[in-house]
């Protein structure tokens, strides 16, 4: 078999006072390893926000809020570059809770647990969250589904209800606020997997309430079904990657997609697979438009994002 050599890898060039967009151009000129990856999601996040015929998707999981990324992700949403989220509850819970004023605190990986515990703090990784939080929000979460007619709360869609809250929110940062005023619709299959769920229930135990979950996939069937291209984002993978790659099976596959997680594929774990392996389920068209990167998304995705902007803005002035 004869191999075809195209391209020579050329050695990176780092400046003082360069761009992060100048950066990128540097690794798409070496184009291999995890440098090549990341200049890959550049353009291919570029060819989503810049091609109107793309409807993007952002799936969320992990500790995405909680790890600084809130205004990112919801600057994104308010600038229309993403026409629907799939997030995890932990990351619904965590903006709603950041936005009623309860901060996330810098801490330790080598911390006492017990003694956190016994200060009424929990732990995710080197992230302190006052438990206080959750016991404001079971009571914000109360007065506003007591605000809401008793005919809607006989059968009300999450998206729905997520979209009531972000309306009530009064942080302008908050990725539900922004939601809710473009009115771009959030899913949260695992809803009932956090601290919101467990309020939710225990409301149902006191009021007429139920959430019929079958709504938001109809609503997110018409969202695909409407989407001429489709171009999925997603940090983290678990519930959110496979609903959003899933609910794409309807239109034969995504057309673009971007994968940072920390996960690895040795395991068989569907978080840590590659996305070609997509493939071979229907729910993505082809190998030409993936990008999947090994690494925290913390680091990487605000640098895809930066990189990419700076590349939307260099096009517009031309």
């Amino acid at each position: 078999m004869r191999i075809i050599l195209k391209k020579y890898i050329q050695h990176m060039t780092v400046k003082s006072g360069m761009t992060v967009g100048s950066l990128v151009n540097e690794m798409e000129k070496s184009g291999v390893l995890g440098a090549g990856k990341l200049a890959k999601a550049v353009n291919i996040m570029s060819e989503m926000f810049l091609d109107p015929d793309y409807t993007v998707f952002l799936a969320l999981a992990g500790p995405m809020v909680l790890g600084g990324l809130k205004k990112i992700i919801s600057d994104l949403v308010e600038g229309e570059y993403v026409n629907a989220l799939v997030m995890s509850g932990a990351n619904i819970v965590h903006d709603i809770v950041d936005s009623l004023g309860h901060k996330s605190i810098q801490g330790s990986f080598l911390a006492c647990d017990e003694k956190l515990r016994d200060a009424n703090l929990g732990r995710v990784g080197d992230i302190y969250i006052d438990q206080s939080g959750f016991e404001d929000l079971e009571k914000w979460i109360y007065n506003l589904l007591n605000s809401l007619p008793k005919s809607k709360k006989q059968s009300l869609s999450i998206y729905h209800l997520l979209h009531e809250i972000g309306k009530r929110i009064d942080d302008k940062d908050s990725i539900l606020k922004q939601a809710s005023i473009h009115n771009i619709s959030i899913f949260s299959p695992g809803i009932l997997d956090s601290m919101l769920g467990f309020h939710l229930w225990t409301y149902s135990q006191l009021e007429t309430f139920k959430l019929d979950p079958l709504l938001d996939f109809t609503r997110l069937s018409d969202i695909v079904f409407q989407s001429k291209k489709s171009g999925v984002i997603i940090l983290g993978g678990s519930i959110p990657k496979h609903h959003v790659l899933g609910a794409n099976i309807l239109r034969d596959g995504v057309d673009a997609a971007i994968q940072v997680t920390l996960d690895r594929p040795e395991g068989g774990s569907l978080s840590g697979a590659p996305l070609e392996e997509s493939i071979s389920w229907k729910k993505i068209k082809s190998g030409d438009h993936l990008a999947s990167i090994i690494g925290d998304a913390t680091i990487i995705f605000p640098i895809i994002v930066a990189a990419t902007l700076e590349k939307l803005n260099d096009k517009r002035k031309k």
